[in-house]
């Protein structure tokens, strides 16, 4: 049901997602209601792209489809699939000479820079795979580009070139496949900001967030690999770098621009569409005004079996096994909410607006964020989380049996693949975790089997025979997910003290401003962080300590009410902290962002930076070597630290 036809938000397909997943919900005697949201999307109304490959030569006009497959089990929907496109991309029609600009990164741009070649007034031709292809569209733009293509290269999603061979015979991206997405480089709708886009409600004109550039500037298309290589094959100029080339029987990459020249036309339909959340809630026994949170979301760009519906079934087979342990009598300590969300492909749309909505009670009540995605695309498992988390994360897997080599568990096979488990950090923009962390301050958790690539990804090919073929034959890896997220969900809900860990904060900060020291200058210091991050040190060791007393008293005591209040003023304790990482006026011109220690890159959405307004504040600083830039340095380090001391605080749980 959840694979069978393409369902972008806002369709009527994605509403038959939508009823669905609230059927199971209910149907299992869990709680269940809609959400909905009236939010500006935009669909492809029409597009087109030709070459002119040289001066008098006939022009190729690219038909820009995905070819159906032999064999293919959903033909006769395949007219479904929206035509290629970006979401909120830009309309315009734009004619000029290529420029190839390798992954269209900050230091692409400047390598093209030093080579001489003149970006502005061409359009750029880059390929996907290392940042969010929204910054590739804004740095082509700040470069002087006038309007953008990003392709699907073989070297990267197909394989390493024609031998691989591709889906349906190998996991490979087929050489029409084109790997669609938004270009949209904030968070929830954008003529919403910071406020829930309810009915009725205060909406600026889609024009001023154009004008604002949260919008591409200029007009942009995905296409496939076939047709980059097409246009590839057209460029003269510098030869490219050796790791700007592509697979090892691609055609020689040269940088242009031109003599290819290409007309690009894209013209998008903007509108006010409906999205559904489906929120289901188990409600807790003794503390039900506390929230654990599990979400996936559900639309798609096409039929989505990796991205995202691979999570939306983790999600509901989690549901379907507590549901089954409330048969048998069990109830939560706290409250446990399923998160069904629309619209996270065109910028995190669906979870933004809810928790917009309902920001002041989550700040208040929230406990934790259980995120799933694409929960399985391939083997390797993965997980971001913040800190205090890790060890729980790490216990949680060491409780399930890896679904590859059952004598061995989850934990040992993440361990073995890099000597020891690597957590990384919730700081990218790429899913639902966003809002929760970067907005309002909840501990939150992401994870995924998908280590070694995603080669279908966004395409029309990631549907259902492509997961039972490559990504997870037996859907064992499925059930792992489901299991993991269902032991967190319950360690967070059940213990009666929150398993929280500071000192893991306390290092990873520690050791994230270790690594600032290379950046900064002697017009600058570290000492106020330093500082900080000693007084975190401090208070988590003392809140560990206070929480190892009082499980020793509840263990050899039967539990009363003092007990109840000691662990409740515990966990209070540990469940605001990481609110105090954030500042009410947030990041500097992105206030939206407010946690000052995790969020986006300014140049990769997708990208993950610890400290990024001192970040940012650094690459500023190193452009104008000012006194006033270093000075801009200084007074971010100075924010960061004063929030340290605030969750040290509130860790303490004393008054200065």
């Amino acid at each position: 049901m959840l694979t069978r036809r393409p369902h972008v938000a806002g369709t009527e397909a994605n509403t038959e997602t939508a009823e669905y997943v609230k059927s199971i919900l209910t149907s299992n005697k869990i709680k269940s209601h809609t959400v909905s949201y009236d939010v500006a999307l935009t669909y492809p109304a029409s597009r087109s792209l030709t070459l002119t490959p040289e001066p008098g030569h006939p022009p190729i006009v690219f038909d820009l489809r995905q070819e159906i497959y032999n064999g293919d089990l959903y033909a006769d929907v395949a007219n479904e699939v929206m035509m290629t496109f970006h979401g909120f991309g830009k309309t315009g029609t734009v004619e000029a000479p290529v420029t190839y600009a390798n992954y269209g990164r900050v230091e692409d741009f400047a390598m093209l820079k030093e080579m001489g070649v003149k970006v502005s007034g061409t359009i750029v031709l880059a390929r996907y795979g290392k940042i969010f292809r929204g910054d590739i569209v804004d740095n082509a733009y700040a470069a002087g580009a006038i309007g953008t293509l990003i392709y699907t290269d073989r070297k990267d999603y197909g394989g390493g070139g024609k031998d691989a061979g591709w889906f349906p015979d190998a996991k490979w991206m087929p050489p029409t496949g084109v790997q669609v997405g938004s270009v949209y480089s904030e968070a929830g709708d954008p003529t919403t900001p910071g406020w829930p886009s309810t009915e009725g409600c205060e909406r600026r004109a889609y024009e001023e967030a154009e004008k604002l550039g949260v919008v591409p500037f200029i007009p942009s298309l995905p296409i496939s690999g076939a047709d980059g290589e097409t246009i590839i094959s057209s460029l003269g100029g510098r030869l490219a770098n050796d790791d700007w080339q592509g697979s090892k029987d691609a055609p020689t990459y040269r940088v242009g621009p031109g003599p290819g020249v290409v007309n690009l036309s894209y013209n998008a339909t903007k509108t006010i569409a409906t999205i559904h959340n489906i929120i289901g809630v188990i409600e807790g026994s003794d503390e039900p005004d506390r929230f654990v949170l599990l979400g996936n979301h559900r639309d798609a760009w096409t039929f989505g079996a990796a991205d995202p519906n691979s999570g939306t079934a983790a999600l509901l087979e989690v549901a379907q096994r507590l549901a089954r342990l409330q048969k048998k009598g069990w109830k939560p300590r706290r409250t446990i909410i399923f998160c069904s969300w629309d619209a996270e492909e065109y910028g995190l749309i669906g979870s933004t607006e809810w928790v917009e909505d309902n920001r002041e009670a989550l700040k208040s009540k929230a406990v934790a964020y259980l995120n799933v995605d694409v929960a399985v695309c391939n083997e390797g498992f993965t997980a971001s989380a913040t800190p205090q988390l890790d060890e729980l994360l790490k216990w949680t897997t060491k409780q399930v049996k890896d679904p590859k080599n059952t004598s061995q568990t989850v934990y040992d096979s993440w361990a073995s693949s890099s000597g020891s488990p690597q957590v990384e950090r919730l700081g990218g923009g790429g899913s639902d975790y966003s809002a929760f962390v970067q907005h309002i301050g909840v501990p939150s958790v992401d994870m995924s089997y998908r280590v070694g690539g995603y080669p279908v990804y966004h395409s029309m090919y990631d549907d259902f025979t492509w997961m039972e073929k490559f990504g997870d034959p037996m859907f064992h890896r499925h059930v792992a997910v489901a299991s993991i997220w269902g032991f967190l969900a319950l360690q967070l809900a059940d213990s009666e003290i929150l398993p929280f860990n500071y000192l893991s904060y306390a290092e990873e900060l520690q050791k994230s401003a270790k690594e600032l020291e290379d950046d900064i200058s002697n017009k600058t210091t570290l000492a106020p962080l330093h500082k900080s991050v000693d007084a975190l040190t401090k208070s988590a060791t003392k809140i560990n300590n206070e929480i190892n007393a009082i499980e020793e008293d509840i263990q050899q005591a039967s539990p009363r009410k003092k007990d109840f209040a000691r662990a409740r003023a515990i966990n209070d304790r540990l469940m605001m902290a990481e609110r105090a990482f954030t500042d009410p006026e947030g990041l500097s011109g992105r206030p939206w962002y407010k946690h000052l220690v995790y969020a986006p890159s300014k140049h990769n959405d997708y990208g993950s930076k610890s400290f990024p307004g001192i970040d940012d504040a650094i690459e500023n600083a190193k452009t104008l070597d000012t006194a006033e830039a270093w000075q801009s340095v200084q007074h971010e380090i100075w924010r960061v630290s004063r929030a340290i001391k605030q969750v040290a605080q509130v860790l303490s749980g004393e008054l200065t």
